[in-house]
């Protein structure tokens, strides 16, 4: 009917400066391409480093539809969306949750997510910071790394990325939070935002020589985070 799915690759993003390539800039060529009368409509679409999943819709009362049933899935408890990731480091439990505050705060001259463990009534009542859930599973490890199940109850920018240094298991190819993550003999701990800057993401030689690249190409790794269900009603 009115809705189109397509896979969208890493880095692209939903919405860009003009002239700037973005996904929304494609919609124009894609509906020539497919012979539709009516212009397309994002519904749902994962984050411009993650890939995956982009929900399409030629109806503009379909779209709200839709938006409005993601939005009160998660208000209900449910899980609308799934996503894959793969992890440098193996969570200690094979599930559970992972749940934290998260606000913006200021690093310099740029902006970064940054987990609040013990948010205050006040802060969350003024919206300075959200309460976030993420379910995650282990589906299966390997060498030190992990195939994960992750199920956002809640949306935040960067949530995904934030929990799974809480886990103390980055995303592979996440440059903006991994830094975190410290080890000393082997043994990973947590390091606070203001005590680990951000950098490329750092990779024993083991994993560099499995994925084909050196260190002068890390910075060209993708994040590995990838939307890849969405329950419609």
């Amino acid at each position: 009917g009115a809705l189109l799915a397509l896979n969208k690759p890493p880095g692209l993003p939903i919405l860009a400066c003009p002239g700037d390539l973005s996904l929304d800039a494609l919609l124009p060529a894609l509906r020539r391409r497919l012979g539709l009368t009516a212009e397309l409509h994002v519904v749902k679409a994962p984050a411009r480093e993650c890939s995956g999943l982009v929900l399409l819709s030629s109806c503009y009362h379909t779209t709200k539809k839709l938006q409005q049933f993601f939005t009160r899935a998660r208000q209900r408890g449910q899980y609308p969306a799934t996503y894959r990731a793969i992890t440098v480091g193996v969570p200690a439990e094979s599930e559970g949750e992972i749940r934290t505050g998260l606000c913006w705060q200021q690093q310099g001259d740029r902006a970064m997510v940054v987990p609040v463990p013990a948010p205050g009534r006040h802060s969350l009542a003024r919206k300075e910071v959200k309460s976030t859930l993420t379910r995650y599973r282990v589906l299966g490890a390997m060498r030190g790394c992990a195939l994960l199940q992750l199920q956002p109850r809640t949306a935040f920018p960067e949530q995904l990325q934030v929990h799974l240094t809480l886990l103390l298991c980055p995303a592979l190819g996440d440059h903006e939070h991994s830094s975190r993550v410290g080890k000393v003999l082997g043994v990973p701990f947590l390091l606070t935002p203001e005590a680990a800057p951000t950098r490329t993401q750092v990779l024993d030689e083991e994993l560099l020589s499995r994925l084909g690249i050196s260190p002068r190409q890390l910075h060209h790794l993708p994040l590995h985070i990838h939307l890849q269900e969405l329950v419609l009603p």
